[in-house]
């Protein structure tokens, strides 16, 4: 008898162990997709695709005409129930929400690299805890980032003190990175403001 329940407290003590390492490997399960749960993508995303200049009608627009400057919006990139409204990146790869192109002006700076290059490391093998600050400024092992203001309302369920990270270069913006939380499954784009 003795043995039989030995058998089965290490039966317990296994399966509980594997169902926690498929949870960390593979995320939250949300409408179909997983993002997030320690998920790490192996790598950035790919360019977004040119995009067309729209058409201007015939015989050009007056200044009468001309149309209000856009003002800016939160985007929502909820693209499945249950899922964040921040980008994100989905356990298969996906990067939900990176399709801007480089000719988005919102990510547009005059000085790129001013501060220099990030040399910390890229992907999935380079994971780093945020040490400290905000999102105007924070930091990990002697690397200090800021948050891009366009992305200021997308990381507002970060941990400033805690939360582990993994940079990625962005293909598009130049002198960004992006900084994927590794708890939730969301980035933001970064840029590198000095290290100590």
């Amino acid at each position: 008898m003795k043995k039989l329940i030995g058998l089965l407290v290490v039966a317990v003590v296994f399966s509980t162990g594997a169902l926690a390492q498929r949870k960390d490997e593979g995320g939250a399960q949300h409408g179909g997709a997983r993002v997030g749960g320690g998920y790490i993508p192996s790598r950035g995303p790919a360019p977004a695709r040119a995009q067309r200049p729209a058409a201007r009608p015939a015989g050009g627009v007056s200044h009468a005409q001309a149309p209000e400057p856009a003002r800016p919006q939160t985007r929502s990139y909820n693209d499945q129930a249950g899922h964040p409204s921040a980008p994100h990146v989905h356990t298969n790869g996906t990067w939900v929400g990176h399709d801007s192109g480089r000719d988005d002006p919102r990510y547009h700076l005059d000085h790129p690299w001013e501060h220099g290059k990030f040399t910390g490391g890229f992907g999935r093998g380079h994971v780093f805890r945020i040490e400290g600050g905000d999102r105007d400024r924070f930091w990990f092992g002697g690397f200090y980032f800021s948050v891009s203001p366009v992305d200021y309302d997308y990381c507002g369920d970060w941990l400033w003190d805690s939360d582990q990270i993994v940079i990625y270069e962005d293909p598009d913006h130049i002198g960004w990175y992006l900084a994927y939380n590794v708890r939730l499954g969301t980035y933001i784009h970064v840029q590198f403001v000095g290290n100590s």
